[in-house]
């Protein structure tokens, strides 16, 4: 299937989704066998813009994700100089900017993510659990991909993590596009967590699965080791809220 055919069966596939939100299925779209067969649907979490242009603004799931492109700073911007996370802006998968100072009056606990770890498991459970409990008081998770370890976050951005998420019944917060947490192209807003919260032997992010605590000023005010459960930083979050 080419691409213009690929285009022409997803708007088929939003307009069939929009009519028929309760049973929706690859076999309500117009398609021979072949396309049916060359087309993943995830018809469960469509991607963002699609979302968007079914469902008002306002509308929102507990099982849903957003996906947002790699952090940076803004125009002549420096992390070192930077007071908070608020002066950092994130790119979502449509490359619109969005900053991060949206979070402003939330805790916000920053994650970086991976599929294939020995931790991936409890740690996925641990902080959709997270998200349950204390979501509607105001914890926002930050999660970003990150493949620098063992290569252990082989997804690819956008639909394909969504996906992923959804599969593994993570409903783990705000996901964002892949991104380098140490080394020379590291996201500043890594940089600047690091600087902030130094952790132990040297500030480098050691495994998957690092946290960041940042308080409602937009602070960074702890950092726990990637082997920390996440329901081991509940008693911190509560001190926030």
């Amino acid at each position: 299937m080419n691409l213009r055919q690929f285009q022409t069966i997803s708007r088929q596939a939003i307009r069939c989704y929009s009519s028929r939100r309760s049973s929706f299925t690859p076999s309500a779209l117009k398609l021979t066998q072949g396309q049916r067969q060359s087309l993943r649907f995830c018809s469960v979490l469509l991607p963002v813009s699609c979302a968007a242009s079914i469902a008002p603004a306002s509308a929102t799931s507990a099982a849903s994700y957003s996906t947002a492109a790699s952090i940076d700073m803004s125009a002549n911007g420096d992390y070192k100089n930077a007071a908070s996370i608020y002066e950092f802006t994130v790119k979502d998968t449509h490359g619109n900017d969005v900053s991060l100072d949206k979070y402003k009056g939330k805790v916000l606990l920053v994650v970086n993510i991976a599929s294939k770890c020995g931790l991936t498991k409890n740690n996925y459970q641990k902080l959709t659990d997270l998200k349950e409990k204390y979501g509607e008081s105001g914890l926002v998770i930050l999660n970003f991909p990150c493949n620098q370890f063992g290569s252990q976050m082989p997804e690819a951005d956008g639909e394909a993590m969504v996906c992923h998420l959804r599969d593994s019944k993570a409903d783990i917060g705000e996901v964002f596009a892949k991104v380098d947490v140490n080394g020379d192209n590291a996201a500043p807003l890594y940089k600047y967590l690091k600087a902030k919260q130094t952790g132990t032997l040297g500030s480098g992010i050691k495994w998957n699965f690092t946290k960041f605590l940042v308080n409602k000023e937009g602070i960074p005010i702890n950092r726990y080791a990637p082997t920390t459960d996440p329901m081991d930083i509940a008693k911190d979050i509560e001190k926030l809220l």
